[in-house]
């Protein structure tokens, strides 16, 4: 019986990787300090692998920005307007590479970033490849080569690892219409053959296979593919072995599929899918080996070793020792590096830290099932099974998870909870009456650049060298100056900056009963951004208000309207690592209640006007399309409760970022905010038809800059954009914002974009009314 893992954290565990890149950018740093960094990650996570006893160590999961967009470049998959003149004078291939990435504005030339979404159902997001009719394709980087010779230099083989290439294409989009992208499976193959006789020829053993389109629906056209990719990468490569990865969710109609194509490894996901075991295993033929993802990649909690061997028993017994292996359920990306790297016990407790693993830890529970699984586990092993049983146990029975208030308030929701007291027209009439606020209304989406300075504040306070008064009055003053600054521009309706927060979901997780926290919790979420998700481990709740007292000082700073700023319970939801011990819509329906009690709170305090962020309601919705209704159901409710408890003349706004609205318009219309903002600049408003289509009722504000990009637009390629949302939605509909919030950007590149985005929506204003004056 074997052990393989899918892949480890690339950020470092002090999160290296993500002030390597940002000194980068900046100009601080040289390429070779770059390259050098990432390199010692590597090695550092093979080492960690090795010495824990992982036998299949993963590869080629090391990325400086996104693995998809290594694939891109690895294939030359190079949009044109990233010119070969960006390598000159200097340049680099990375330089190519975070240009594609995040733009590209300097020496004349003006380059956008590359779309970007969300990885499936989770929290990361990657940059989406572009593809055109009779695309070629060739091998232009050779990353996961060399990062294969690079581990053998240092003495551990390692089992490479490739998105395999239907979901590649399945990942990215069509840029021209009259061709489908998984037609060009014919010219992408020949660079999967190079890159495999080039490992090949470095005696690379395994190859692993990601395809996590396997546990989505497919088309014929796609199964078909699929068939015919391994059937050819088998007769080409009939000694090469192969994994084949499939994660996050079952196999289900795609089982027999799966199991039919010519590969000699197959991994499930058994966390989020343990009943395909049996199915899979029944279709399975024999000389291909199982590997069972019986640990849980994507969250914070310890395994279950009971379960998890019962798992294994059951595999054992049906297919032998040696055709299974014991796994993690995905990569690990999706979790933090180190356990022990969590030192203030005042935070993260001994009792609830005892209920946990992260990344390393996962590793060693990996190697602590192999073992335990054995024949003859032996009296050491035995002990920490026992030790294992002991913290679930405790976990069930402790008295920090359970809140009968709580429940009971969950159990007495009505269906008038859920409802606002009037229907959009008639409140639309009355906040249009109340604010009066002209066509084309600005605003943003929350916050604005957490500087340096601000960061500092934050941290001095924490540790004690600045008082808790001395802090207030710091970020006051920087609230009174971003007010100021907002009012000197003339934006209509102003925001407060949250200069008091360090993350949209942690700052409200140090806040409610229920949730704790980390100190070196990261995870990636794109690129250099990283987050550190609060931990929901009991009921939810709300001791006392969260934001009032900020969003009031705002307002009481200026005559115009000032939003209050909240993160919404579903968002929270999945942006935290959540407990495990009860259904997720229980969990969100407490939160939205808490977020109700804020809501309603600020409109108590004179705020009437309330931003409810959910960028992660399309990220939740389950992959399969027979499991949608449920998940909009309870996710759609908790956004209403959370709402639903303010007057007509009180106006709710939501915002939602990198998200495709297609299919679920009808639920995203069925939240009933009163506006909605989304990220539609970097798909140059595409985003936007299917808002046309179904007739969207409610306003909408549409993003007319990327603030995920350096590069800054100016007036004209904002009005460009407005006027291409005016076609498709009525202008009176339309508000003018950024795509998201402001907190990631610099205050030189800010004043000038937003400056911009004013008199871009004064100037759609004179272009309105000019023809009236005719």
């Amino acid at each position: 019986m074997l052990t393989q893992n899918l892949g480890y954290p690339r950020i470092g565990s002090q999160r290296e990787l993500k002030k390597i890149c940002e000194n980068y950018w900046a100009g601080k740093t040289g390429y070779k300090n770059v390259l050098s960094v990432g390199k010692n990650i590597r090695l550092e996570n093979w080492q960690i692998q090795k010495e824990a006893g992982i036998d299949l160590i993963p590869s080629n999961d090391f990325s400086f920005y996104d693995q998809v967009l290594d694939h891109s470049l690895m294939f030359g998959a190079i949009p044109k307007r990233y010119n070969p003149v960006m390598l000159k004078e200097g340049g680099t291939e990375l330089d190519l590479y975070f240009a594609m990435a995040r733009g590209y504005q300097k020496d004349g030339l003006d380059v956008v970033a590359m779309e970007m979404t969300k990885w499936f159902d989770t929290n990361y997001h990657y940059i989406v490849p572009e593809f055109y009719k009779d695309q070629r394709f060739k091998l232009f980087s050779t990353k996961i080569i060399d990062e294969f010779y690079e581990a053998k230099q240092a003495g551990i083989i390692t089992k490479p690892v490739l998105i395999g290439p239907v979901s590649y294409l399945l990942l990215g989009k069509e840029k021209e219409d009259g061709f489908d992208r998984i037609d060009l499976i014919s010219n992408l193959l020949p660079v999967y053959f190079d890159i495999l006789k080039k490992l090949q020829d470095l005696n690379a053993e395994w190859i692993q296979f990601d395809e996590p389109f396997l546990v989505l629906d497919l088309t014929e056209k796609e199964q078909n593919a699929l068939r015919d990719v391994y059937q050819q990468i088998r007769k080409a490569f009939p000694k090469l072995k192969i994994v084949l990865a499939t994660y996050f969710e079952q196999l289900g109609a795609n089982t027999a599929l799966a199991a039919s194509l010519p590969v000699n490894a197959l991994h499930i996901d058994l966390v989020r899918a343990p009943q395909q075991l049996d199915e899979v295993i029944a279709q399975l033929p024999k000389n291909v080996i199982l590997s069972l993802g019986v640990i849980d990649g994507r969250n914070i909690w310890k395994n279950d070793f009971e379960q998890s061997l019962a798992i294994i028993k059951k595999a054992k017994e049906k297919l032998g020792s040696n055709h299974i292996w014991i796994a993690p359920s995905c990569s690990l990306i999706h979790s933090p590096c180190d356990l022990r790297n969590e030192k203030n016990e005042e935070v993260l407790t001994p009792e609830l830290k005892q209920w946990m693993a992260f990344a390393k830890q996962k590793i060693h529970e990996v190697m602590m099932l192999k073992n335990l699984s054995s024949d003859d586990p032996g009296v050491n092993y035995q002990y920490q099974l026992a030790e294992n049983k002991y913290a679930h146990t405790n976990r069930k029975i402790s008295t920090l998870i359970h809140n009968e208030v709580v429940k009971q308030r969950v159990s007495s929701l009505m269906p008038e909870h859920s409802k606002r007291e009037s229907n959009f027209v008639i409140r639309r009439d009355k906040q249009h009456k109340l604010f009066s606020f002209p066509f084309f209304p600005t605003t943003t989406i929350g916050s604005f650049p957490q500087t340096t300075e601000v960061r500092s504040w934050r941290s001095q306070y924490k540790k004690g060298t600045i008082t808790e008064q001395q802090y207030i009055d710091l970020v006051k003053e920087e609230t009174a100056k971003a007010v100021k600054w907002q009012e000197d521009i003339d934006i209509d309706v102003l925001v407060h900056g949250e200069f008091e927060r360090n993350d949209m979901v942690e700052y409200f997780g140090e806040q409610l009963d229920g949730f704790t926290f980390s100190q070196n919790g990261w995870v990636q979420s794109y690129g250099s951004r990283c987050v550190k998700p609060p931990i929901i481990y009991g009921d939810v709740s709300r001791p006392e208000a969260m934001t009032v007292q900020w969003s009031a000082y705002a307002q009481s700073l200026t005559t115009k309207r000032m939003k209050g700023m909240l993160t919404g319970p579903v968002t929270i939801l999945q942006w935290s690592f959540v407990r495990n011990d009860q259904p997720r819509s229980e969990t969100c329906t407490q939160i939205a209640l808490a977020i109700r009690d804020e809501v309603c709170d600020l409109e108590s305090a004179g705020i009437k006007i309330i931003q409810i962020d959910e960028p992660a309601i399309r990220e939740g919705l389950p992959l399969r399309k027979q499991d949608w209704e449920y998940y909009l159901e309870w996710a759609i409710r908790a956004f209403r409760i959370s709402q639903s408890g303010v007057q007509d003349d009180t106006q709710i706004h939501t915002h939602m970022c990198y998200s495709e609205f297609n299919d679920i318009i009808k639920n995203i219309a069925d939240m009933d905010a009163d506006v909605i903002t989304i990220e539609t600049s970097r798909s140059q408003m595409e985003l936007l038809d299917v808002f046309a289509d179904f007739k969207y009722p409610n306003e909408i504000g549409p993003g007319v800059y990327d603030i995920h990009s350096p590069r800054i637009p100016d007036k004209d390629e904002m009005i460009t954009l407005l006027n291409k949302a005016k076609t498709v939605i009525p202008y009176h509909q339309l508000w003018v914002n950024p795509d998201c919030g402001l907190k990631t950007r610099g205050w030189d590149e800010t004043k000038i974009a937003l400056t911009e985005m004013v008199a871009a929506a004064k100037q759609m204003r004179e272009n309105i009314m000019a023809p009236a004056l005719v």
